[in-house]
């Protein structure tokens, strides 16, 4: 997999890059904007050109009930990371009750494709590396667009290559055709779950950049904090 460890270490140089390159402008909540700007445009190009027909014609060329399939089989193997960090964060009893949807799944649900935990009342939960370091006390750091991967920040920019998805495909697929496979119909399935929000988000940004950006943070707080954020500090 060299092609895959020369992306990961040139997109964590870039992190890096902007990490300690940027200077804060003092007062302001978005102090790199202008660079997020450029790559929220680079981002909406490629969507527009590419993402979006290819998450339109997946859907058109494919059966609800093989793109549920498809959405179980990699919210199964997310749920494995998801049973990691609850252990991370302190929460035993979560970590536990994601170990077994992961278990059921695989085995009752042929690998993930059927999503039996969930019917037998295991309840789904979504952790990552960057809400673990939220619960650490890493603060949250300025707001970042990430060019292909969209809006970010300085704590969970660098934290997404921490995520299994850079490496669990070659323990599923051993091919690095099959691999890098793996990886595009996982992002275009994430893209088609997105197409039915697309009218609702246009239809309210006046400014679709900014609109973006706080429902992200607000949105990101709210996972960190399990859904009930303490109230933010005034200024």
């Amino acid at each position: 997999m060299i092609a895959r460890r020369r992306i990961r270490a040139l997109l964590a140089a870039v992190v890096a890059a902007l990490a300690q390159g940027c200077a804060s402008a003092p007062g302001t909540d978005d102090p790199w904007e202008g660079f997020n700007r450029k790559a929220f445009a680079f981002n909406e190009s490629l969507d527009r050109h590419v993402m979006k027909p290819v998450a339109r014609g997946y859907v058109a060329a494919t059966p609800s009930f093989v793109r549920t399939g498809v959405n179980n089989f990699f919210g199964n193997l997310a749920d494995a990371w998801t049973s990691v960090n609850q252990f991370l964060q302190g929460k035993p009893r979560e970590a536990i009750s994601d170990a077994e949807r992961v278990i059921v799944n695989s085995t009752f649900g042929a690998l993930g494709l059927w999503d039996v935990a969930s019917r037998l009342g295991i309840e789904k939960h979504e952790e990552d590396f960057g809400q673990t370091l939220g619960v650490w006390g890493v603060p949250a750091g300025p707001y970042l667009v990430l060019p292909f991967f969209g809006p970010s920040d300085l704590r969970d920019g660098p934290s997404r290559f921490a995520d299994p998805s850079w490496w669990y495909y070659p323990d599923v697929v051993d091919r690095e055709p099959l691999y890098w496979t793996a990886g595009m119909l996982d992002a275009v399935r994430t893209r088609a779950n997105l197409l039915p929000a697309e009218k609702v988000l246009d239809e309210a940004a006046l400014d679709k950049y900014a609109f973006i950006r706080d429902a992200w943070r607000q949105h990101r707080r709210s996972q960190v904090y399990d859904g009930n954020p303490p109230a933010e500090p005034e200024n």
